[in-house]
């Protein structure tokens, strides 16, 4: 699949195709042109496909080229050729392989929650070329043992695992039917999204998505987050890292990002008050301003 618009000289502005896993896997990659040749490439988190970064794809293509995948068996990739391949480092070969399909250009790896970790573990894979990284309400890993600050979900999680795979049917019906204004309201009520900074219709496609993700591999794709952690690759990272935090972020705790800034050689953090998980939504502004300062000052170094 390969669909492009054109500009002057043949170079595409927009084009979408399918890069190919290490296991044959299908996987769903979005480009746009920008002004220079470095591409900020997008990593989302677990069950997401792109709605996070629904400002950044267009405010980031006025600095740089900018570059979305979708991980497998989510968006528009391809359901796991093999089903056993959903760790962190499965999907940091994936990422190798887009960077690679999109012709291996200088990239700035960006990523959200999950995408943290996936975009140290790239950084691990291959240093070559990756010239800054943006980490997104993300940590080094053991996301579930710091989840609300607390090792609550690592606790339930073999359970739900369990309970997924002996009934599989109930757990992917009631997984699918659940309604978008239920998840909506649900936010509102527990204070994981501040609503009053972001649009409802900003978050339903996060909701909408979710659904179609199958539910158990979103289990099992937590726990392997939760197990893993690339902390000690951290003092390894030789490029310019920016780390932007909310401090009302219950799913990744301001702290931990903090922590993974002080650990990272050359990182800049920076603490948004009132910011959620949902930072790019709820603070479009700060958060372009802050990137845009970031990637303007590793460009000209």
């Amino acid at each position: 699949m390969k669909t492009r618009a054109k500009k002057s000289e043949d170079r595409p502005l927009f084009a979408e195709s399918l890069a190919e896993g290490s296991d044959g896997t299908r996987l769903y990659v979005r480009w746009r042109d920008g002004p220079h040749q470095t591409t900020a490439l997008l990593s989302d988190g677990i069950v997401c496909d792109g709605y996070i970064y629904k400002y950044l794809w267009e405010d980031l293509s006025h600095i740089v080229s900018v570059a979305h995948w979708n991980y497998r068996g989510h968006g528009r990739s391809a359901l796991p050729a093999d089903p056993e391949r959903i760790t962190v480092l499965d999907h940091a070969h994936d990422l190798d392989a887009v960077r690679r399909h999109l012709g291996d250009p200088p990239v700035v790896l960006v990523g959200h929650s999950f995408g943290t970790q996936v975009a140290l573990e790239a950084y691990r894979l291959r240093p070559e070329k990756v010239v800054a990284l943006v980490l997104l309400c993300g940590s080094f890993g053991r996301v579930t043992y710091t989840f609300k600050g607390s090792d609550m979900l690592a606790g339930v999680l073999p359970g739900l695992i369990a309970f997924a795979e002996q009934h599989k049917k109930l757990a992917r019906a009631v997984w699918s039917r659940l309604p978008v204004r239920f998840g909506l309201e649900l936010a509102r009520l527990t204070g994981d999204v501040n609503l009053a900074a972001v649009r409802p219709e900003d978050l339903e496609p996060y909701f909408r998505h979710a659904a179609h993700v199958d539910f158990e591999m979103f289990l099992r794709m937590l726990r392997e987050a939760g197990e893993h952690s690339a902390e000690d690759v951290l003092a390894q990272v030789r490029v310019p890292a920016l780390v932007l935090a909310g401090d009302r972020d219950s799913f990744t705790p301001s702290e931990v990002s903090e922590v993974m800034a002080r650990l990272l050689p050359r990182a800049e953090f920076e603490l948004v008050p009132g910011g959620t998980h949902a930072l790019p939504l709820e603070e479009r502004e700060r958060v372009r301003r802050s990137i845009a300062a970031f990637l303007t000052r590793v460009l000209v170094e």
